[in-house]
């Protein structure tokens, strides 16, 4: 962590000359899953070119750089430089919500630099507790590294299996709460929803609308974007004011197609080196066998 610290306060712009020396490495000579991103966005976008999908790939590789950079900033940025290099346009959304007692689940996807959204106490009504869902790394000192990162501004990282305790507890208390689910993941085969993905029939988590319905909780899409380097503006869509009264699976489906339209507004700013289709539908139907087709009827 002390060497973290120590790279955090570079300036920018030298931070920003080795991410594009990485994103050299990593792109041509390493080829660090590359194959995976080209073949991610050549099914996502049939309708672009070679020539198109290169360009592509080859600015997600930068973006990439930036994000590992911008990541260990986060170590040391100041709230107010926070504050102006995460532009966020309409808190009120949320708080309007949290000071009327409603607790608020805030979807986000693995698009533009989602570790510096960790930075949204600052703008929230302290009458919320903020949490965020934490997956402990198998490397134990990366993973108190970015524990210390993504709680520098008073949010409660919290272990998945941990979240719900954690919930019910505020809940009772009568302490409404903010929460953000990165929910765009490849699941196991606990599936119980596929929905149409950027030209996939693609399997997705439910776990945050079951809990934003246990919650009566207000959801929202937190659209991001990116108008130079090292600058966003996050933007909160609605998705539903309250995800107990949606007819099952709406509020998942809601958040898919926003988050779709996010990543085709600017492609390069999504985690294509991720292998997010690689359990199909066909493979679900062989493991679960008779049991499939009930899978899919329930969160």
């Amino acid at each position: 962590m002390f060497l973290v610290r120590l790279i955090s306060f570079l300036p920018f712009r030298l931070l920003y000359v080795f991410s594009d020396l990485l994103a050299f490495i990593a792109c041509y000579l390493v080829k660090y899953r590359r194959k995976v991103v080209i073949s991610n966005l050549t099914d996502s976008f049939p309708q672009k070119s070679k020539k198109e999908i290169d360009a592509i790939a080859w600015k997600f590789y930068r973006f990439l750089g930036d994000y590992i950079v911008e990541t260990v900033k986060l170590a040391s940025m100041s709230p107010k430089t926070m504050r102006e290099r995460l532009i966020v346009e309409n808190i009120d959304l949320i708080n309007e919500a949290v000071d009327n007692g409603q607790s608020v689940s805030v979807y986000l996807g693995h698009y533009g630099n989602w570790e510096w959204v960790s930075s949204l106490p600052l703008h929230i009504s302290k009458n919320a507790q903020c949490a965020q869902i934490y997956h402990p790394l198998e490397n134990k000192s990366f993973d108190r590294i970015l524990y210390k990162i993504r709680t520098r501004f008073d949010a409660n990282n919290i272990a998945m299996a941990d979240i719900l305790p954690a919930l019910i507890k505020w809940k009772k208390e009568g302490i409404p709460s903010v929460t953000g689910y990165i929910a765009d993941q490849a699941p196991g085969f606990n599936i119980h929803l596929f929905v149409d993905f950027l030209h996939h029939d693609t399997g997705v988590y439910t776990g945050p609308e079951r809990i934003s319905k246990f919650l009566g909780a207000k959801a929202v899409y937190a659209h991001i974007s990116r108008p130079r380097r090292g600058y966003y503006i996050l933007r909160f869509e609605n998705i539903t004011d309250n995800a107990a009264q949606e007819a099952i699976f709406e509020t998942t489906r809601r958040y898919f197609e926003l988050l779709q339209k996010n990543i085709e507004e600017a492609p390069q700013y999504w985690l294509w080196s991720h292998r997010r289709w690689k359990r199909s539908r066909d493979q679900f139907n062989e493991f679960h066998g008779d049991r499939a087709e009930e899978m899919l009827t329930h969160l």
